[in-house]
């Protein structure tokens, strides 16, 4: 059986709480130095090791990251966003930190409050919020904790809120797609959103696609859908989008994900890749490079992105806690999707 305080403080003829505050380095405990050897020297002698939460419980610190998501089953299907976990779980266990996934799954203010208020986490890194989110999170982060939005503007205009944020220029990244097709001569361009408009970094490709063809003079042929994250859902939102009866020879899609499975809606309706549709995609994800039509695409670089939203969180518990907002660069990646310039 493995040794407990109660032994250390026994060997070390001091009380159980005493070896509690000197084995988790609890500050202005007033024990002597004398006595703190004593209980080391007992715990070494006894092979004794402290319980891990019994350390976050005394000295006030879980050393874990919370990483919330909006919905934990967009995990099975997005392959950008398993890319951004998995270099955040990497970074975190560099840095010696846990990491605790959650996910709001539709009641996203509750959630947030409840997860910075159990002291289960020292901060938040929140996946692509929604714009209604933001009050909640500048409040998590002016009273309860450090927070770092992935995937959200670095200020919402609108409402002023702020917090830190990290993420590509999803505005500027969905004029250059869209800027991209309108060069290869296309002017009746159509968006698929990757989800829900009420996420701020669909609304942005969505105001950013819909402002390239504005200054193109182009806006009146827009028309638009919006899928759920998976390639099912694309495709679904590419049926309906046909449904619509609005010409169009591009389409810009929000994610690579549901970019595939809008290529395999326009096959089964007998429309071919580049041939009678331009696709731009967004993310790179690797299957991007290989698919038989090979997507041209925004490529975003989630591990860095991933990496860097665990350095800004912990440059706030370090005691930096001004709102900063870093911006990756990101690449437009031209591949076969798009075909040749119009000759007409």
């Amino acid at each position: 059986m493995k040794p407990t305080s109660i032994e250390v403080a026994r060997l070390a003829g001091v009380s159980r709480t005493t070896v509690s505050f000197v084995l988790n380095n609890v500050k202005k405990s007033g024990i002597s130095e004398a006595t703190r050897i004593k209980v080391l020297n007992a715990a070494a002698e006894l092979g004794y090791e402290p319980n891990a939460a019994a350390q976050s419980l005394a000295s006030g610190s879980s050393a874990t990251i919370g990483l919330v998501l909006p919905d934990i089953q967009h995990l099975y299907v997005d392959a950008f966003l398993a890319r951004v976990v998995a270099s955040v779980a990497e970074e975190s266990r560099a840095q010696n930190m846990k990491l605790l996934i959650e996910s709001t799954d539709g009641e996203a203010s509750q959630n947030y409050r409840r997860l910075a208020k159990s002291g289960r986490v020292d901060g938040l890194i929140v996946v692509n919020p929604r714009e209604g989110d933001y009050r909640e999170l500048s409040e998590i982060n002016r009273l309860f904790m450090p927070l770092v939005a992935f995937g959200s503007p670095s200020r919402s205009i609108a409402t002023g809120y702020e917090f830190s944020t990290t993420g590509s220029n999803n505005f500027v990244n969905a004029k250059l797609a869209v800027n991209h097709l309108i060069q290869l001569g296309h002017k009746k361009i159509a968006h698929i959103g990757f989800a829900s408009s009420t996420f701020a970094s669909v609304h942005s490709r969505e105001r950013g696609w819909l402002s390239a063809l504005e200054e193109a003079g182009l806006d009146q042929y827009a028309v638009k859908e919006f899928a759920n994250l998976s390639a099912d859902s694309g495709y679904q939102a590419c049926l309906r989008l046909l449904q619509k009866n609005t010409p169009f020879s591009a389409i810009f899609v929000g994610n690579d994900t549901v970019a595939f499975g809008v290529i395999k809606a326009l096959s089964d309706k007998g429309l071919k890749v580049p041939e009678d549709v331009a696709i731009v995609g967004y993310d790179d994800i690797p299957l991007a490079n290989y698919a038989p039509i090979r997507l041209t695409t925004i490529k975003t670089f989630p591990e860095e992105h991933g990496q860097k939203s665990v350095a800004m969180l912990l440059e706030q518990l370090n005691g930096n806690t001004a709102a900063t907002h870093h911006r990756i660069e990101s690449q437009l990646i031209v591949r076969d999707s798009c075909g040749p310039k119009l000759t007409t």
